[in-house]
């Protein structure tokens, strides 16, 4: 566990190794699961300003729930989440030439039309916020769809906490993701000096 500031984190986050491979996967986590991605009550508003901007990439099926449910609901659980289509993918999922699942905000987005990127729970996965009223827990969440994204990351050795930079810093900011980094590098070097000194 790294405590840092108000943030409790997981040591998966540092010792697992994660890169998404989407050729793989086909983008299954806009999908799966049992409603839509998460969002942060200070992005419901954002994402009612930007839908002008984000309708022209939409599916029609995507517009269609969109208009009848609003450009975020509510989940069983009372949670603020992104509408989902006939308990699927995500509205604002669309298929590129391949089939890939991607989203049509971060379309937008990288086509200059808005500033935001897209959720920030889309944009942290496979690390999932849990916020209580001290602190945030930062978990990674094992998902059987994103193995083939466990095999990259093995493969090239990149751990989550380094594929995740932009969007932890996105959340948290550079002196709290220099913080991260520090820590963990310090943690590995005591390990290593460690492992040393038992040989």
């Amino acid at each position: 566990m790294i405590l840092i500031e108000n943030t409790c984190i997981s040591d998966d986050i540092e010792d697992q190794e994660f890169v998404c491979n989407l050729d793989k996967c086909k983008g299954a986590c806009c999908v799966e699961g049992d409603s839509g991605a998460p969002l942060d009550e200070d992005e419901l508003a954002i994402l009612d300003e930007i839908y002008p901007q984000v309708e022209p990439y939409l599916t029609e099926a995507g517009k269609k729930v969109i208009a009848a449910e609003g450009t975020w609901t509510k989940d069983w659980d009372g949670d603020y989440v992104t509408p989902i289509i006939n308990g699927r993918e995500c509205a604002y999922a669309i298929y590129d030439q391949k089939g890939i699942l991607k989203c049509a905000i971060e379309e937008a987005y990288n086509n200059g039309k808005i500033s935001y990127k897209k959720p920030i729970s889309c944009h942290l996965y496979p690390i999932r916020v849990t916020k209580y009223e001290q602190y945030h827990a930062l978990n990674y969440d094992r998902w059987e769809i994103c193995s083939p994204a466990c095999s990259l990351g093995q493969q090239l050795k990149v751990p989550v906490y380094k594929f995740l930079k932009d969007p932890l810093i996105r959340a948290y900011g550079e002196d709290w993701y220099r913080q991260l980094s520090d820590e963990i590098d310090e943690r590995q070097q005591s390990r290593a000096n460690g492992h040393e000194k038992g040989e």
